[in-house]
């Protein structure tokens, strides 16, 4: 329910024009609202509870599971975002929604209703060209959520200068998501340039003592930085969906990249 419909509810009451018994039925359902497919019961308050719609993750569900709760969302007027979504399903999802938009780099399907109130500014950081799908998913993530966004690609460690070349663009977000596998190293760098949160991101991207994402994840556990948080392994979605709820507060902090 918008805040329009909402307040239309209230104003019916304060007119007599609803009984309390019935505005509270329906404020009720409203809180209880969920959308019920073949495969998924859909969570539809939660963009009234929580800011925006439930995502939809894409290993394990049908083609057409994830094409049914798009259009329930776009029925309520919400928008659509699926992650780790295979070109199979987006293909299928196309043919009912053809102005979805599929980033087969990210694996994400997007569907809006309407256009989001642009509000912060997630810059998102690779390490390194093999860490560019968890990059462009929290990338894609942070644009469902009405952010603007820079992606930076390809500055890790072993080329320092890299980084210090794009410390320009660094300093205009309000937060920063940093992508890195091997050692994990990157996240720490970035974060003693600037003065926003970094939310790291480990990815498994590296060689066998890596143990899969393990050793970059421990490496931003334990970051001297004290701007860092870590998020789990190739939790693209999960760091751009933070990185955007920080953005989108707004602050009186100065950016700065030193």
């Amino acid at each position: 329910m918008s805040s329009t419909e909402f307040e239309g509810l209230i104003r019916q009451w304060e007119a007599g024009q609803m009984s309390l018994s019935h505005l509270e039925t329906q404020l009720r359902s409203v809180l209880a609202a969920t959308a019920v497919t073949a495969d998924v019961q859909i969570d539809m308050d939660r963009e009234r509870r929580c800011g925006f719609p439930e995502v939809v993750y894409g290993p394990g569900k049908t083609p057409a599971a994830i094409r049914d709760v798009f259009l329930k969302q776009q029925t309520a007027g919400q928008n659509s975002f699926a992650t780790r979504v295979t070109v199979e399903q987006a293909e299928f999802v196309l043919r009912d929604l053809p102005t979805a938009v599929h980033n087969p780099v990210a694996r994400t399907l997007t569907q809006r209703n309407r256009d989001p109130e642009i509000q912060g500014r997630v810059i998102v950081v690779s390490a390194g060209t093999s860490d560019r799908p968890i990059a462009e998913e929290a990338l894609e993530t942070c644009r469902w959520m009405g952010c603007e966004t820079d992606l930076v690609l390809d500055i890790g460690v072993a080329g320092p200068q890299r980084l210090l070349a794009q410390r320009h663009r660094l300093a205009h977000g309000d937060a920063i998501v940093v992508v890195a596998g091997m050692e994990g190293a990157l996240p720490s760098v970035v974060a003693g340039w600037v003065s926003v949160p970094v939310i790291a991101v480990p990815t498994s991207v590296g060689y066998g003592a890596h143990l899969g994402g393990i050793a970059p994840l421990l490496g931003m556990l334990n970051s001297c930085a004290a701007n860092v948080a870590v998020v789990n392994i190739d939790a693209g979605f999960k760091g751009g969906y933070l990185a955007s709820l920080i953005a989108r507060k707004p602050g009186d902090a100065t950016r700065t990249a030193g």
